[in-house]
């Protein structure tokens, strides 16, 4: 298993709108582009100063999933235009790591 790591930060005025929209369209999209390799998403909130932090955890069976997810640099961030409006910033890339302890399993 493949955690994908990812942070991103909003105003606190777009912070609901961010969530919903990972919610209602983001997470399903990545969902449905990556199929039966895609084991789901954790999204992690917290104000930061003048900003709300927000981390996306996604996992996935290999890293060839991410690829086929994300295309050859699977290090590319994926941060579609509608996310981007509600973003003041984020990260380019991406990290990734080797699950090795799930209690959930």
């Amino acid at each position: 298993m493949i955690a994908r790591v990812w942070r991103g930060w909003t105003a606190p005025d777009d912070a609901d709108r961010y969530e919903r929209l990972l919610r209602t369209e983001i997470l399903p999209d990545i969902a449905a582009q990556s199929g039966e390799g895609f084991r789901g998403a954790e999204v992690h909130r917290r104000p930061v100063g003048e900003e709300v932090a927000f981390m996306t955890l996604l996992r996935f069976v290999s890293m060839d999933v991410v690829r086929q997810f994300v295309g050859e640099d699977p290090r590319a961030a994926h941060v579609p235009p509608t996310a981007r409006s509600l973003l003041r910033r984020f990260e380019d890339e991406v990290v990734h790591y080797e699950v090795v302890v799930d209690t959930r399993e």
